[in-house]
């Protein structure tokens, strides 16, 4: 008889109930929870996968929620969801008014720290250990869960330098299964791949040397080791290092082969672990696929062209770079400020340098983008993909800040095209010289033209610098849009039926403004309306309504965008009818006079 442990478990005090020799029957039954939940809803699955009996055996161990364990961005955190009272709404994960699909504080007191940018595990749980010691309470435990790819990061290494040299009651696991979303890079990676091999000696262990007590490597998935190793380090004070090896995917043989594309999979047979395909024929193309196979055109043609990426060459396109030309294309790992800084090292040289980073992961190397690039004005080209509204990731990745914090930075350039020819064309004229730096911004997910390499792939099109362009002639309102959200309105426009009183601007570029175009569009229309797929407060709109100030006019102006405050997960659909910028609701607004 098929046991069913699992249903019975609610919480970790639950799981503390069962013997251990019945952890390997949970831990069978919670993956298959998750595939089988996953491979319907979507999300997150290799990483969760990976860490089944680690999740299990800390939630065995130690006294959660009491004891505090601090995952690192969360992908991983499936597992620890379902055992820490919500293994029932588990189905709503990452869905519109459903649980995020990384750890949030106000979801659960199991979830200590808010997480979905990597390497902040372990600066958060040293926080919490000397917060702990301060107040007299010297038996909490605080566990930072932490991956071989985040750990390279600058910030992990800033929390380890600084743990060493207190006394704080802290538990570093390093989950080192090889592989982020793509395999891991750099030098450390050659380290922990030497001490796995036992070609490192232990007397030369970097971690020993910072001062921590270090164990391991030890089998991740071995239920006797990793209890009798954390109920060993639970009793020893100050910082301590348990290194685990793991298998991302572990437990789904497609998984644990293809761990790249079995990190968010999509919808897949939970019984033979086979992708559902989608009909593809005839759709437009990825704008990050737009981005990267263009870039590499170019730089066939140009071989001054170098591109970097933080740890997303599958996730930006870099790859199709890096495949055909690896001198010239670099994986970074998880290292924005270094990426960034980079970039500015090689523009000093002449070199034309594609930075490819997240809008979302762009914001933790804001310093090096004012100080390293723009204070220096180097023509470095930031591609920020997945900008504005990313859909289920939630308020962790969506792109909606990148306008209004790099609209304050001099020397910038920010573009936001249109549609896939636009982004060909913006590339295309930035590595023929331009004098300053230039941020383009473009989503995630599918463009609107579905023959776009036949029509313009190779026969790019130089843009002028700051200049608008009249998509539709009107007589008493004008739209003024930039970015992609600019088709929604094309497509309201279709369907209203006072259309012909409404003129549709493209603001393509952001940052210079076309002054001649607002001009005429101020000195001409009664009533404007901005749109934009970022936050209102200091984005588009807000630059429209500085112009505006400063010439003295008194038009009516009307900004859509996203509202001051954190937007949650649902699809790309869902939050733009939330915020009312898809076609439904501009075709109402435009109907009703625009009021």
């Amino acid at each position: 008889m098929k046991s069913d442990l699992l249903s019975n478990i609610y919480n970790p005090a639950d799981l503390r109930l069962l013997k251990e020799e019945q952890l390997t029957e949970v831990a069978q039954e919670l993956r298959q929870f998750i595939i089988d939940v996953v491979s319907v809803k979507e999300g997150h699955l290799g990483a969760s996968l990976g860490v089944i009996e680690l999740t299990i055996a800390l939630h065995y161990v130690f006294n959660t929620p009491d004891d505090l364990l601090v995952w690192d961005v969360g992908h991983q955190a499936y597992g620890h969801k379902i055992l820490t009272e919500r293994r029932e709404i588990f189905h709503t994960n990452r869905q519109i008014d459903g649980i995020s699909g990384f750890p949030k504080r106000s979801e659960s007191i199991y979830d200590t720290f808010g997480v979905g940018h990597s390497s902040t595990s372990i600066s958060a749980a040293l926080g919490m250990a000397i917060a702990s010691k301060l107040k007299g309470d010297s038996e909490k435990q605080h566990i930072a869960i932490i991956g071989d790819a985040s750990i390279a990061s600058g910030m992990a290494f800033e929390g380890l330098n600084h743990a060493g040299v207190t006394d704080a009651n802290i538990l570093v696991i390093l989950n080192d299964n090889a592989i982020g979303i793509d395999p891991s890079v750099g030098a450390l990676k050659q380290y922990l791949t030497a001490v796995k091999s036992g070609k490192n000696p232990r007397q030369n262990n970097m971690i020993k040397s910072l001062n921590f007590d270090y164990s391991g490597p030890i089998d991740g998935h071995d239920f006797p080791t990793l209890i009798k190793e954390l109920n060993r380090l639970k009793k020893i004070k100050g910082p301590k290092f348990l290194h685990i090896v793991t298998t991302k995917g572990k437990g789904l043989q497609q998984a644990e082969e293809n761990q790249v594309k079995y990190h968010a999979p999509g919808k897949f047979d939970a019984l033979t672990g086979e992708i559902h395909l989608k009909n593809e024929e005839n759709l437009p193309p990825k704008y990050q696929d737009v981005f990267g196979l263009t870039v590499l055109d170019l730089a066939k043609k140009n071989e001054k062209i170098i591109g970097i990426t933080p740890a997303m060459p599958s996730g930006s396109s870099l790859k199709f770079m890096m495949d055909e030309l690896p001198d010239r294309a670099f994986d970074v790992g998880i290292a924005e400020q270094h990426a960034v800084t980079l970039a500015a090292g090689m523009a000093t040289q002449g070199m034309v340098v594609y930075c490819n980073i997240y809008s979302t992961f762009l914001q933790r190397a804001y310093d090096q983008v004012i100080h390293d690039v723009a204070l220096q004005n180097l023509p470095v080209i930031f591609c920020l993909d997945r900008a504005g509204l990313v859909g289920e990731d939630g308020a962790t990745h969506h792109g909606v800040f990148d306008i209004a914090y790099l609209r304050c930075i001099p020397n910038l350039i920010i573009h936001a095209p249109l549609n896939e020819i636009e982004l060909q064309n913006i590339l295309y004229t930035a590595q023929l010289g331009l004098d300053h730096p230039i941020a383009i911004r473009y989503p995630r997910g599918r463009g609107v033209i579905s023959n776009w390499e036949v029509e313009n792939f190779g026969h790019y099109k130089k843009i002028k610098i700051g200049e608008a362009e009249c998509l539709k002639d009107g007589t008493e309102v004008a739209v003024l849009s930039t970015g992609t959200i600019g088709n929604n309105v094309i497509e309201a426009l279709k369907e209203c039926p006072n259309s012909n009183t409404i003129a549709h601007y493209n603001f393509s570029f952001i940052k210079p403004l076309d002054i001649n175009s607002l001009n005429t569009i101020f000195s001409t229309f009664s009533t404007i309306i901005t749109i934009e797929d970022g936050v209102k407060k200091g984005g588009f709109g807000s630059a429209i309504l500085e112009f505006a100030a400063s010439h003295n006019f008194k038009n009516t102006i009307k900004i859509l965008g996203v509202p001051d405050e954190f937007i949650e997960h649902g699809t790309v659909t869902q939050l733009q009818q939330l915020y009312k910028v898809d076609v439904k609701s501009l075709i109402n607004l435009f109907s009703n006079g625009s009021k």
